[in-house]
């Protein structure tokens, strides 16, 4: 996406990278240096793959994706624009690792093999490119990744054309992957051919409920390709289908919120957005992902009590946010997620999610089916993730264990149970799934607050960052770099889309 130089320099540098610096966490993977050094697909899949979870320099910049979603508060200082609403240009560098793909495909053995290659390299390619036009618009696609090749300034794709070309690729992962040989390098599935399959149709649903307002776009065919999914093709069918990076206590493998080299624990604050909905539905996963207010461990409030939380409005001010936490009634995250160095998998996709996007389309006339069970077995399936996933400490639930007696009373809380209005049943099943990735897949929360209105997310003046400061920002401004080096076709695609405007109000084609 930047000049053939720029790419071809970046991609040798991670190339050599790539080969010298693998971690402790693939040591299976690794190289016997007393035996050759060539590359292999194995090898390649492997960090292709693990590249599917950023990494960062520190963790304050991890934590910023869930300050946008409002999930968390800030107390530090206000360095961080993203969690007062303030965008900015966002970067394509991510998206390096998918120049290997074929260099995976070519050095592949068998036939099977380059089937299973092809299949996961356009899983790879759809996760990251769908990433990518969902924060700014029309990117480079048909022509990107093909410097070697000689396109030194790959065009610019409409928005529409890119998400085509995605669920394309995912039909033709599904057909490679039927037909691949389990393969070597797999750090999620183990190789496995038909874990990948379903993935690659999951995320295809995923890109659907996004064009839901498109349907009227025979060649997206958006109901077809719904009833073509879910009647013939594999889906996840439990939690251990999920797309997800599995810690562990090795090198390179802790999370990232893990104490170790954390500076910033104490600055988390959970918001009252979370808190509150929690409080409402009597959902235990307050207790799971929040810890008791200062003030209630100082005079003994018991840790099961639903008082003894609270969160903090995370649309304040700076000074307000710090007043508030300095009163003392403000919870911190869970100490589960900063000193449990296993703790939960890092999730790009779910099968409580998948469930949720069905729900949705079944509301919606998209599909054909039960929208309240689907709805219901998203829910099961995300407090079973919450509770499987963490140790039995009583500071990590603080005695509100979460149990199937719970979840089937919970079904039945008032505010859980599926409503007869086709517009609250949408406003639930986005509230769930809001819920359910709590500091899960980074922006999913503002991605579904920009694309249906839910969860609502109060707009404060005093401390929007954005532009008026009564509006919510809606993508990011492409990134300097292609000006610098694709300064034609960045500018052509900015005048077609916004009148030449590139800034965080534009309205891209998919919300349109």
């Amino acid at each position: 996406m930047k000049s053939n130089y720029y790419i071809t320099v970046s991609f040798i540098l991670f190339g050599m990278v790539l080969m010298s610096s693998c971690d402790d966490k693939f040591d299976s993977y690794n190289n016997d240096p007393n035996s050759s050094t060539s590359v292999t697909s194995s090898m390649l899949a492997t960090n292709c793959i693990r590249q599917l979870w950023t990494t960062y320099a520190e963790p304050k910049l991890y934590m910023k994706n869930y300050m946008l979603s409002k999930y968390i508060s800030w107390s530090e200082a206000n360095d961080i624009d993203i969690a007062f609403n303030k965008l900015g240009r966002t970067n394509f560098t991510d998206m390096t690792m998918l120049y290997n793909i074929q260099k995976m495909v070519d050095n592949a053995g068998n036939d099977g093999l380059k089937n299973a290659y092809k299949g996961i390299g356009h899983v790879l390619r759809a996760i990251k490119f769908f990433d990518a036009t969902l924060r700014v618009g029309d990117i480079p696609y048909s022509e990107a990744m093909q410097g070697e090749d000689g396109i030194t300034n790959p065009k610019y794709d409409s928005q529409r054309d890119v998400l085509l070309g995605l669920l394309e690729e995912l039909e033709e992962a599904d057909r490679l992957l039927s037909n691949g040989s389990d393969f070597a390098g797999d750090i999620v599935y183990g190789g496995s051919c038909s874990q990948w399959r379903k993935a690659a149709n999951v995320l295809e649903l995923k890109i659907l409920i996004n064009l839901y307002n498109k349907t009227s776009d025979s060649e997206l065919n958006v109901k077809g390709r719904f009833k073509n999914i879910v009647t013939g093709k594999p889906l996840f069918i439990s939690n251990d289908d999920n797309l997800q990076l599995v810690h562990s206590d090795a090198s390179g493998q802790k999370p990232e919120f893990y104490r170790e080299g954390n500076n910033y624990v104490g600055y988390i604050q959970i918001s009252s957005e979370v808190v509150d909905s929690l409080k409402a539905l009597g959902d235990y996963r307050l207790f799971y992902y929040a810890r008791p207010t200062p003030n209630a461990m100082n005079t003994g409030r018991s840790v099961s009590d639903w008082n003894s939380y609270a969160g903090v409005e995370s649309t304040m001010t700076e000074e307000e946010i710090q007043a508030a936490v300095n009163s003392g009634n403000v919870s911190q995250t869970n100490i589960r997620y900063t000193d449990d160095v296993i703790g939960e998998p890092s999730v790009i996709l779910s099968y409580s999610e998948m469930n949720f996007i069905l729900a949705e389309a079944c509301v919606r006339g998209l599909l054909d089916g039960n929208a309240k069970n689907y709805y219901e077995k998203g829910i099961e399936a995300a407090l079973r993730f919450t509770a499987d996933n963490t140790r039995d400490n009583a500071d990590y639930h603080h005695n509100m264990k979460i149990t199937d007696e719970y979840i089937s009373d919970y079904l039945k809380h008032q505010g859980v149970t599926f409503s007869t209005s086709s517009a609250r049943q949408i406003e639930q099943i986005i509230e769930q799934k809001y819920l359910a990735t709590f500091l899960q897949q980074p922006y999913n929360g503002f991605y579904e607050y920009r694309r249906t209105g839910y969860p609502v997310l109060p707009i404060n003046a005093k401390s929007n960052r954005n532009t008026p400061t009564n509006k919510m920002p809606v993508r990011w401004m492409y990134p300097q770099t292609e000006y610098d080096y694709n300064g034609d076709n960045v500018q052509q695609a900015v005048q077609s889309q916004f009148g030449g405007n590139d800034d965080e109000n534009q309205i891209m084609w998919l919300l349109k």
